[in-house]
């Protein structure tokens, strides 16, 4: 029985590791499709848009971290600390 328990366990661990290497297109099209577009405004800015503002900004990734995560001039997303760094990783290399 222990051993059934922790193969579950571990199953576990490899199952959260595996959802926290989704790309950050994948989150994208998950969690921001509804409001943004890659090219165009929608209900918010396209995602070149914000890449072109941010540009240069060694602290744009920290900034619309926190924007995100705490509603500040944006809905708050739920999503884990590692979705929204690929997240971010992926609007802000968008040309």
């Amino acid at each position: 029985m222990k051993q059934i328990v922790m193969v579950l366990a571990i199953a576990g661990v490899f199952a959260a590791g595996a959802a926290q290497a989704q790309s950050g297109a994948d989150v994208v099209k998950a969690k921001c499709a509804t409001c943004h577009e890659m090219d165009k405004k929608k209900v918010g800015p396209a995602f070149k848009d914000v890449a072109a503002k941010f540009k240069g900004d060694k602290s744009a990734e920290s900034k619309l971290t926190e924007k995100l995560k705490e509603g500040k001039g944006h809905m708050k997303v739920a999503a884990s600390d590692a979705e929204l760094k690929a997240a971010l990783q992926y609007v802000l290399s968008a040309k």
